[in-house]
């Protein structure tokens, strides 16, 4: 069903909800599409093969967004969040999750700002990184993909994404508006950092945003095998 631009339709509720969305929600993004971002981040990761006993990293965890779906769906202890605005999770886990949740599933979090995905002292099945490139100085996107190879597991895959501009970030520190890169010099630094990768054709709700799948090796084949939903 197409999205309707009357008084009565998607547009008028999403400038409603955005109006009257609460600061948690609207941190991590534009909060009239909060819900299908989140489920967008669950139908991806279960694709790729993500399942209730495997270990998940979940970059810039923010306010739970993706983590309020994915938080039940693990086994207990298999959740790893680092975000380093403690009052948007704090927020979150309020929210949209709740403290039984927490006790029950016992998820693992860290504030580190500075990419040290290592601080967990583990590896990973599973990573994400949603909407964290998009933000990030090419220094902060470097150190990020080396941590990742060094607690991705041979067999892991991580799922992240970016926005393509046919120029890239400049910047030399995180920022709140967007960071764009030219694709190829994304894969130049996925590569540098000794990781493959292949482009993963799955729809956003915004756009711009680009997914890329991570591995030791063999993204292409991995990629290849899934079929993406026809909307979101």
């Amino acid at each position: 069903m197409g999205e309707s631009s009357g008084p009565t339709g998607y547009v008028q509720e999403a400038r409603e909800s955005h109006e009257h969305a609460p600061r948690y929600r609207s941190w991590v993004g534009p909060p009239e599409i909060y819900d299908r971002v989140a489920a967008m981040q669950f139908n991806i990761l279960t694709s790729i093969g993500l399942r209730e006993h495997h270990f998940l990293l979940d970059i810039g965890c923010g306010s739970l967004r993706a983590g309020r779906l994915l938080i039940p769906y693990l086994l207990p202890g298999r959740y790893y969040g680092i975000e380093p605005e403690q009052s948007v999770l704090r927020e979150g886990i309020e929210n949209e999750l709740g403290r039984d949740a927490i006790r029950i599933k016992r998820p693992t979090f860290s504030y580190d700002d500075r990419f040290r995905l290592s601080v967990f002292g583990r590896d990973f099945d599973v990573i994400v990184a949603h909407s964290i490139f998009t933000h990030a100085a090419v220094g902060q996107i470097r150190t990020c993909l080396a941590e990742a190879k060094s607690v991705l597991r041979d067999d892991g895959t991580m799922a992240a994404t970016f926005i393509a501009r046919p120029h890239d970030y400049e910047g030399s520190g995180w920022t709140r508006g967007v960071a764009g890169y030219r694709p190829k010099s994304m894969i130049a630094m996925i590569g540098e950092a000794g990781l493959d990768v292949a482009p993963l054709d799955w729809p956003h709700p915004n756009e711009r945003q680009r997914w890329l799948l991570i591995r030791h090796d063999g993204a292409a084949e991995v990629a290849g095998r899934l079929t993406p939903p026809r909307a979101v």
